[in-house]
């Protein structure tokens, strides 16, 4: 494999580590969101809580396994994103915090005050990383505002509120929606009674909702959001080379390019959409697996969608175009590149293998009778 060769594969390697993060830790952000809004009485949001309890940790190590592979493939790009993303990523750990916590403390006091505030502090530890993960996506469609000097060193000159525009926040929707989708399939296999027609409900709407909002995304993206393409480099793009080295221009509808460049791409909108019709039929059918499954189709889609659409740009810059991040000239040597492929080709699997046996020894559903039967044994 030569060095341009390595540069694709690994912009493909953090895409499917994302969208494993998405599938995963995805669903167990969507259950807990949905605490406090479908979990009518103590005992259902313990059943809820008890779903994911033997799995969410172990879903992290793909957002963990993710920030790695970020830092080692793209260390420029981790650079930029933890300067410029500061105070939003310290609004993700914060909120993340609440899940360790809230799952190891809410049941060791039986008194109601005391588990209804771990109850919202889960709901707030599931929503809000999900809505900030998509407006972080909606920014990068919009761009950042640094700039690179000669140095490598980044300047980052926009602020947190400015993260907050009506496209980002559009596309948080798009992000928290789906998740809370996802997590309400989820929960269509492991509960039963009226819990599992609650969450049958949200997952069958809140299909139609995201579907709603992320055409509304499609629509705005492509007549009112100026892409970015490279117009000429100075170097070969299967060399060595800086974000400097490149000339960058604005063009209408550029982020609409790909796709008709190779139409191969569209399939990326199109598994998102039929993903999300699929999984509100098979939820108003009650088929819960093929749910679950339709709805892992949808977010490996939408994100797709996006990862398709910046290509080959991975953190645009709207101050200085030219000096924007992308695949080419962001990466690691070719050495490391090709170390840490072949690590990965050993240990994804393995993560693989594991975590799908972690599912199968805990597959079946919980009842309310069961978590009522075993009150100090689960969460």
């Amino acid at each position: 494999m030569d060095y341009e060769v390595l540069k694709v594969i690994w912009w493909v390697l953090i895409g499917v580590l994302l969208i494993g993060f998405a599938v995963t830790d995805g669903f167990d952000m969507g259950v807990t969101a949905l605490l406090r809004v479908i979990g009518r009485t103590d005992s259902e949001r313990r059943v809820m809580m008890n779903t994911v309890g033997p799995h969410w940790d172990g879903n992290q190590v793909w957002f963990i396994t993710a920030g790695g592979a970020i830092f080692a493939a793209w260390p420029v790009v981790y650079a930029v994103a933890f300067s410029g993303f500061y105070w939003a990523m310290l609004l993700v750990l914060f909120a993340l915090f609440f899940r360790p916590v809230g799952f190891e403390y809410r049941s060791k006091v039986d008194d109601p005050r005391w588990r209804s505030a771990w109850d919202w502090g889960l709901t707030i530890g599931g929503a809000v990383p999900a809505l900030v993960f998509g407006v972080a996506f909606g920014n990068l469609l919009l761009g950042v505002p640094f700039g690179i000097d000669e140095l490598m060193r980044s300047t980052y000159t926009g602020s947190f509120w400015a993260l907050l525009n009506p496209f980002a926040l559009l596309t948080g929707l798009v992000s928290l929606g789906m998740l809370v989708m996802h997590g309400g399939t989820y929960l269509q296999m492991k509960t039963d009674a009226q819990l599992r027609e609650r969450a049958r409900k949200v997952s069958l709407w809140m299909a139609v909702v995201v579907a709603v909002l992320f055409a509304v995304a499609g629509v705005w993206l492509a007549m009112g959001i100026d892409g970015l393409v490279i117009t000429s480099t100075s170097a070969d793009i299967g060399g060595v080379f800086t974000p400097l080295d490149k000339v960058v221009e604005i063009k209408e509808g550029g982020w609409l390019a790909n796709y008709s460049d190779y139409p191969v791409t569209i399939l990326a909108p199109v598994l998102a959409f039929a993903g999300l019709l699929l999984t509100a039929l098979m939820s108003a059918a009650n088929r819960c697996a093929l749910a679950f499954v339709s709805s892992s189709v949808a977010i490996a889609g939408i994100i797709l969608t996006a990862g398709v659409s910046l290509f080959p740009f991975v953190m645009p810059s709207s101050s200085h175009p030219s000096q924007s991040l992308t695949l080419w000239d962001v990466v690691s040597s070719e050495l490391t590149l090709t170390i840490m492929f072949w690590v990965a080709m050993v240990f994804v699997p393995i993560i693989l293998c594991y975590t799908a046996w972690g599912y199968y020894k805990m597959r079946g559903r919980l009842t309310t009778d069961f978590i009522e039967g075993n009150k100090y044994s689960t969460y």
